[in-house]
């Protein structure tokens, strides 16, 4: 049983059947960047701590650099033996030199794929957030372009009161700037260094984790060895941050396949982001607002998968944790490639300024313009509502004004008044510009 990393104690080997249902390696290959800085740190580590001598260091990293270039060209040879990314990274430095057989001093995989795994939640919401500044940017353009064209706004899905577009774009990019605001926190989560925690009791040898978690760039170690390698919050953090997005996406989706209907004839979708019929030569599909749509049940499957995993596991590692890796990788991914679909969409959308000035002459969306009248007056409101109402209801209801005074009216922090929109999508525009830096200044932080 040399072939095993535990493989001392065992004479006879997993059966193929239950090698194949075990291997978790189809998906944790993904790791393998994050495994090779991992390694190439801890053996700095064990250096600093003189359990490593300075040739066996050279030799390690030397060996991890071309093992890296084998993977990232696609040569690697794996073994029927690897379980995993980690197995097969630290098999291949064995064969490479014989110091490879010194890396594991003091690390389990329980703590090496808590690192891995920390390393690619972190740099994931980095580049979360960068996808949502982009997309954030394009709707804050769009809503300060048409800050005063007027439409109804809608509860219900029926009409109710005078807006602006560019009021209604821009309450599709707030609830983004608060996702963006949870992939921050998704990242802080993650930006704990768990090395050196071991199987669950931490080690006798002498650890540098401070060392370690600076080649890291890691703001501050873990405090518990046994959380640290059963915690997964920070993974969970990420799937949640990734389900908001994704429902904010969905919604954005919905009001454009609305809009672009015949029946609201609101927008018209360019070629590029749309898509025909097979059968009627006549259609213009809103496909791609569609399918952020759909999509969105990915990330919230994957989190009721990933809480799943973890709900009633013992303390400290158990193998079921192997399975937080499918459902998180698919929902990242797939929130990467919706915020990447709707800031195309959103650049692309042209809206039918006359549609959407005739909706908005609807003399009924005027009707809390009037009991708001009758208050200034020093009418009770509720009993301007009901006079109100009993015109509305009667055929009989006369409003003063029309649309576009009912929203210059609206001059409130918040309100659709279109000074008021053009000042907030101007700062939406910089705090997605924030968030670009802060993207930008938060790359990959890995030893090479």
């Amino acid at each position: 049983m040399k072939s095993k990393l535990w493989g001392g104690r065992f004479t006879r080997g997993l059966l193929p059947e239950l090698e194949r249902f075990a291997s978790s390696l189809a998906v944790d290959y993904e790791l393998y960047p994050y495994d090779i800085a991992g390694s190439i740190a801890h053996a700095r580590g064990l250096s600093a701590a003189r359990l490593l001598s300075k040739s066996q260091l050279l030799a390690i990293e030397r060996g991890l650099r071309r093992i890296k270039r084998e993977l990232d060209g696609g040569d690697f040879k794996f073994a029927p033996s690897d379980e995993d990314i980690h197995t097969a990274v630290e098999r291949r430095l064995t064969e490479i030199t014989p110091a490879g057989a010194r890396l594991h001093a003091g690390r389990s995989r329980n703590d090496q794929v808590a690192l891995d795994l920390r390393l690619y939640c972190r740099d994931a919401a980095s580049e979360a957030i960068a996808g949502v500044a982009a997309l954030v940017d394009g709707l804050s353009r769009q809503a300060l372009a048409h800050a005063s064209w007027v439409m109804p706004g809608y509860t219900h899905l029926q009409r109710a009161q005078p807006v602006t577009l560019g009021h209604h774009l821009l309450a599709h990019a707030e609830p983004l700037l608060r996702d963006a605001a949870r992939f921050g926190h998704a990242y802080e989560s993650a930006d704990a260094m768990p090395l050196g925690s071991g199987a669950l009791a931490a080690t006798t040898l002498p650890l540098q984790r401070e060392r370690v978690a600076r080649e890291l760039g890691f703001a501050r170690l873990t405090e518990n060895s046994i959380d640290a390698v059963a915690d997964r919050d920070f993974a969970l953090d990420l799937a949640y941050a990734c389900t908001t997005t994704s429902i904010h996406l969905s919604r954005l989706g919905e009001d454009v396949v609305l809009w672009a209907s015949a029946e609201f004839g609101f927008l018209r979708l360019a070629d590029e982001v749309a898509t025909g019929s097979s059968l009627m030569p006549q259609k213009k599909n809103p496909d791609i607002a569609e399918l952020l749509r759909g999509r969105s049940s990915r990330a919230i499957g994957g989190l009721v998968a990933l809480a799943t995993v973890l709900k009633g596991l013992p303390l400290a590692y158990d193998r079921d944790l192997q399975e937080d890796k499918p459902a998180l990788f698919a929902t990242v991914e797939n929130t990467f490639e919706c915020l990447e679909a709707a800031a195309l969409l959103t650049e692309r959308l042209a809206f039918d300024r006359d549609r959407l000035a005739e909706a908005a002459a609807d003399t009924a969306l005027l009707a809390t313009d009037a009991a708001e009248d009758l208050v200034r007056s020093g009418t009770p409101f509720r009993k301007a509502h009901e006079a109100v109402g009993r015109q509305v209801r009667d055929g009989s209801f006369q409003p003063h004004g029309n649309a576009r005074q009912s929203v210059m009216a609206r001059d409130l922090p918040g309100g659709p008044n279109p000074r008021r929109v053009a000042a907030r999508a101007r700062a939406v525009r910089r705090e997605a510009a924030g968030l670009r830096r802060w993207s930008e200044s938060h790359p990959p932080r890995l030893p090479t």
